[in-house]
């Protein structure tokens, strides 16, 4: 801790990080080893999180994640949104296809920016604010096999058909982005993805994730 930064407020932000890694919750004997400080502490540390609603308690005691931060998360598209586009628009011209940024939202695929080429004569209408279940389209399958393969580099997810007639999707996970879990990919009308396609996605998945680093 340097002069210029609160104590207080470090732990409180790393108790939310520990809850947000748990799907059990934590109980205060556990945040205090964890921390390294003493039960009075996390009890305060509780109380004040949870006046704020980022914090509830069950129970049984175990502290989770509270829903105050699904306002807080809301905020966030729109901060993603903007440090993805430029990799999305270079993406949508190099291809010529539909571009976008897709996010999860529970059990579901939420598309938070597209792009679409300037050049081409027609292409897929895909808008900001598509959902779709994360087990259909390419960009939903990307974001899952990334969650199978969390230390290994997954590559790029094609497919064709599953969210549109005559559509075929191209994604790639975004790697190493701590509390953001998505994909980047295209959206084309063609009966198979171009080779150069799957590359190319990755390409932009990568340059997405060092934007938001």
């Amino acid at each position: 801790m340097t002069a210029e930064t609160s104590q207080t407020l470090d732990r409180g932000l790393r108790v939310l990080k520990l809850l947000a890694d748990t799907d059990h919750g934590l109980t205060v004997t556990e945040l205090s080893h964890k921390l390294g400080v003493n039960r009075t502490v996390v009890y305060r540390l509780l109380a004040t999180l949870e006046q704020h609603a980022l914090v509830r308690r069950d129970l049984g005691g175990r502290a989770r994640v509270g829903l105050g931060v699904l306002g807080l998360g809301r905020q966030v598209h729109p901060l993603v949104r903007e440090a993805a586009l430029p990799a999305l628009r270079s993406l949508a011209e190099d291809i010529g296809a539909t571009a976008h940024l897709t996010l999860v939202d529970g059990a579901e695929a939420l598309a938070v920016a597209v792009v679409e080429p300037t050049w081409t004569d027609y292409h897929v209408a895909y808008r900001a604010g598509f959902r779709h279940p994360l087990e259909r389209g390419a960009a939903g399958k990307a974001i899952l096999s990334a969650r199978l393969k969390p230390f290994e580099d997954p590559g790029y997810t094609l497919t064709h058909g599953e969210l549109e007639a005559g559509a075929s999707g191209a994604a790639a996970p975004l790697v190493g982005v701590t509390g953001v879990e998505g994909s980047v990919g295209v959206v084309m009308l063609a009966d198979a993805v171009p080779e150069r396609v799957g590359p190319r996605v990755v390409e932009a998945a990568r340059e997405v994730a060092e934007a938001l680093r």
